[in-house]
């Protein structure tokens, strides 16, 4: 771009004309002094509220433009724009291209259905995560506790929906089925919300005003229904699910991101079938907590909490203070997530290769020792 249209660009559009028309997404003092770089080249700020088959949809002073991607590392799935990014984007052009995205705050990130051992964006910049779940079906509290570690991990706030709370209308079954999901979600508060008679949106509302929200779960968990109730109109689709599962069609195909009435805004995401870990270890621990804790107490640093003496976190599932059910599910999310890493990591692989060379042999050893006693 010459130095004359980069002026006549940067002329167009005043700081207080893009505060104007970005701070309902978000904009404040501190992605302008991100995007000050790319203020001599005539760009132009932008958040992008839908991506595409390589292009995306953003939001600028100028209104929203449709832009091309494929300057932005297209072959790293880690690195393409995303929902949630705050790009520079240029003013004009056909087509129009996004040149580069602002250093993300957060990200939420899992691992791809393929076995390329790669990360998937799904949103960026995310300072609320509603998992949602529907009441109409049993709730899965191993889901739950993943949907939680891939939130945490991501460095927002999650937050649990139990949607459809109509379809339990006894307040204490109710109250069991809040106190089974906080178990599984300790320091993340559970809210029940009813779309069809408003139950729970008021508080809900008041906690998405703020900031960006993503909202997550499995196709049917009235993600939708939860999304127009939030907007105040009926916005995205809503389509009836099975009554055999609970489940439905996605609705939802891509990830939007939509400016709410009373502040804030939203990013829908389709129903996701799977939600592989990726480098989520953090994330985990936080799930974990309280297991994380007794571990500490435990006599060997490497405690297995399999069959060592010492082990606080087995000592707390003989006493009742730790169901089994939570050490089963932290096994098994730790165990994804160290074979994602792993992938990926030369040195870690080699450290399992040995840890499982050490199991063998104790094994091994322990059934030699029987059989001399049965001798």
């Amino acid at each position: 771009m010459t130095s004359s249209a980069a002026s006549s660009a940067s002329s167009a559009f005043t700081a207080s004309s893009v505060f104007s028309a970005l701070a309902p997404y978000g904009w404040d003092d501190a992605w302008a002094d991100e995007f000050a770089p790319h203020e001599p080249d005539g760009l132009l700020p932008g958040r992008v509220i839908r991506v595409d088959r390589g292009q995306c949809d953003v939001v600028t002073a100028d209104g929203i433009v449709r832009a091309d991607t494929a300057f932005v590392t297209p072959n790293d799935p880690m690195r393409v724009v995303c929902t949630g990014d705050w790009v520079a984007v240029e003013p004009a052009g056909n087509p129009r291209y996004v040149r580069t995205y602002l250093p993300r705050r957060t990200a939420f990130v899992r691992s791809t259905s393929s076995n390329r051992s790669e990360g998937q964006i799904l949103a960026a910049n995310v300072d609320h995560a509603i998992i949602a779940v529907s009441l109409a079906v049993e709730v899965d509290l191993g889901r739950i506790e993943r949907f939680l570690a891939l939130a945490w991990e991501s460095g927002a706030q999650p937050l649990v929906v139990l949607t459809k709370a109509d379809l339990v209308p006894d307040p204490v079954t109710l109250g069991h089925l809040v106190q089974d999901v906080e178990t599984a979600a300790p320091g993340v508060p559970v809210l029940p919300v009813s779309s069809l008679d408003g139950a729970g949106l008021e508080v809900l509302v008041a906690v998405v005003s703020g900031g960006t929200t993503v909202l997550l779960g499995q196709s049917g968990a009235g993600k939708s229904t939860l999304a127009n109730a939030l907007l105040g109109e009926e916005v995205m689709d809503v389509r009836a699910t099975r009554d055999a599962d609970g489940k439905g069609r996605h609705t939802t195909t891509t990830r939007n991101l939509l400016a709410l009435p009373g502040g804030g805004v939203l990013i829908d995401t389709p129903g996701l079938r799977g939600v592989g870990l990726w480098d989520a270890e953090s994330g985990v621990g936080q799930v974990f907590s309280e297991i994380e804790e007794l571990a500490a107490r435990c006599r060997f640093h490497d405690c297995a909490h399999e069959s060592e003496p010492g082990c606080a976190v087995l000592a707390a599932i003989e006493d009742g203070e730790l169901a089994e059910r939570r050490l089963d599910s932290y096994r098994k999310l730790m165990r994804e997530n160290q074979r994602i890493v792993a992938k990926t990591d030369a040195r870690l692989r080699a450290e399992i290769k040995r840890d499982w060379k050490r199991k063998g042999a104790q094994g091994k050893a322990a059934m030699e020792a029987k059989r001399g006693r049965w001798a």
